[in-house]
């Protein structure tokens, strides 16, 4: 019952595949766009709900700004137009009108508006008319909104025309302040990939031109997909003044004098999603973290007699509420009953294409002997994956159960990092050799044909055009820091800084 495609015959295919059999999201008839189906959109929701949770313990506040800019927000900042100006969705007329009996463009705007591609022009207009004294900062705000970026190579859930996404904004009184925000946000986002998304990342500094346009520094988390290829996860970005001289976001400190805020901005979006998929599905189809997953425990009734229907069901609703009271990860589990007039075979194999968590199978010889079949999905295949327990103790170690799921899912994927970030390779030579290679899929955590390289970089001017030669991206400069000495895997001049180099998505 396995998916057409695999990671090991057609890795691009197979995650195709995944989505479609998942059924989580389609392309849309609008060009470029995706419709986000409620088994992908349940996800993003459980992202959305735990971070949204953090980000207001972490003392911000949720607001909304427009999703029209006018184009001269985005004149201020040059550098940051320039980054986004071949992404751009710009609006020129404000209506249509019937002519010759088809319909045309008509209103032509005074100024063309951008459809937001982020939101650092707008939100500094903002801040300029919040902030007036020291006594207005810090201004800490998140908004959660879609975005529009004119993507010329569509993905579902890793680059569509428009997404949806969390950004934060804020504005500081000191420099110090703004660069501690900007690192507290990145940890934040790290511990969403790894707690709850059972993703292990490496957090970084971007190099200077891999950084956000405009920014003075930008921070990531990069994940390692089952192709060894890097996934950025979240970015967070120090924008120093810039943003604050473009927009006037002055104040008046505490020795009345006037000067500019240190403004940040963080954020991640439905990328994630396509980031859980590349970690953690199989080429059975999907497998869902509990923490994100709609549905945590899905029963399945076996119904082979209609007279046995009533009894069945009974049974599964008595279970299904004894399971609602538990509280795994601090909160409740979320349970579904498949009522459809399918088959259960039917609709196990649709919800293990799904990736539920534990799906339970009800039949009149379970209800006759008080117990359950459970099936794992995480284990699917194996002799642990299936399992007949009695109700009262599947009830009972169902918290247990699902955290057990959750830090499997991290630690494999953990282990699969670990072993694939290549340290041996120590010269220009060995490493041009390396990335000559093809992506090959992880199993199982072994070491694949080609993943990750932290090695030295000299930091060369011409660094960018070298990568791009070689179809590979310096990922992020750890904070780790060795401070040892050694060689330039592009260039071969002497170096002591380490990065990640890595092919990318």
């Amino acid at each position: 019952m396995g998916l057409k495609n695999t990671r090991a015959g057609n890795y691009p295919e197979w995650y195709q595949n995944v989505i479609s059999e998942a059924d989580m999201a389609e392309n849309s008839s609008s060009p470029g766009c995706m419709v986000i189906k409620p088994w992908g959109y349940g996800m993003w929701e459980r992202i959305r709900d735990v971070f949204d949770e953090k980000i207001k313990e972490t003392d911000h506040e949720n607001c909304y700004f427009p999703l029209f800019i006018p184009l001269s927000f985005f004149q201020k900042e040059a550098e940051h137009v320039d980054g986004f100006a071949k992404e751009m969705a710009v609006v020129t007329h404000s209506r249509l009108a019937m002519k010759d009996g088809k319909l045309a463009p008509e209103g032509k705007l005074e100024e063309p508006l951008i459809v937001r591609p982020t939101s650092e022009a707008i939100i500094a207009d903002s801040f300029s008319k919040w902030v007036k004294s020291y006594r207005d900062l810090p201004v800490l705000v998140n908004q959660w909104a879609n975005v529009v970026r004119w993507e010329m190579r569509p993905r579902l859930f890793l680059r569509t025309r428009e997404f949806l996404w969390q950004e934060g904004h804020t504005a500081h009184a000191s420099a110090q302040e703004a660069e501690e925000e900007t690192k507290r946000m990145l940890e934040a986002y790290r511990d969403l990939c790894e707690n709850t998304l059972a993703m292990p990342v490496l957090a970084g500094k971007k190099p200077e031109h891999e950084k956000f346009p405009g920014a003075i520094d930008t921070y990531c988390v990069e994940a390692m997909m089952q192709d060894g290829k890097a996934l950025q996860a979240g970015t967070s970005h120090f924008l120093g003044q810039n943003f604050a001289k473009s927009a006037n976001i002055t104040f008046v400190n505490k020795n009345n004098e006037s000067e500019y805020a240190y403004t940040t901005s963080w954020g991640v979006s439905t990328r994630l999603i396509g980031g859980v998929i590349m970690t953690h599905a199989d080429d059975e189809g999907m497998v869902v973290p509990p923490k994100i997953a709609p549905y945590q425990v899905v029963f399945v009734p076996v119904i082979k007699k209609p007279e046995d229907a009533e009894a069945i069901m009974n049974y599964i609703t008595k279970t299904a509420a004894e399971l609602k009271g538990k509280l795994p990860f601090g909160e409740k589990i979320r349970v579904k009953i498949d009522k459809r007039d399918k088959t259960s075979v039917d609709k196990f194999w649709e919800w293990t294409r799904k990736g539920a968590p534990v799906i339970c199978e009800v039949g009149m010889r379970d209800v006759e002997g008080g117990k359950i079949m459970v099936r794992e999905r995480l284990k699917l295949g194996t002799p642990e994956g299936k399992e007949i327990i009695a109700s009262g103790d599947f009830a009972a170690t169902i918290e247990s159960r699902l955290e057990n799921i959750q830090k499997a899912m991290f630690d494999k994927a953990q282990n699969r990092l670990e072993q694939n970030i290549r340290s041996d390779i120590k010269t220009p030579e060995e490493f041009k050799k390396y990335f000559e290679q093809s992506n090959t899929w992880i199993e199982d955590g072994k070491q694949g044909k080609v993943a990750f390289v932290r090695g030295k970089w000299s930091g060369d001017a011409n660094s960018e055009e070298l990568l791009k030669a070689m179809k590979i991206t310096i990922r992020c400069i750890p904070f780790d820091q060795s401070g040892s000495e050694g060689v330039c895997l592009l260039t071969g001049k002497p170096a002591t800084t380490d990065v990640i180099y890595a092919r990318s998505y």
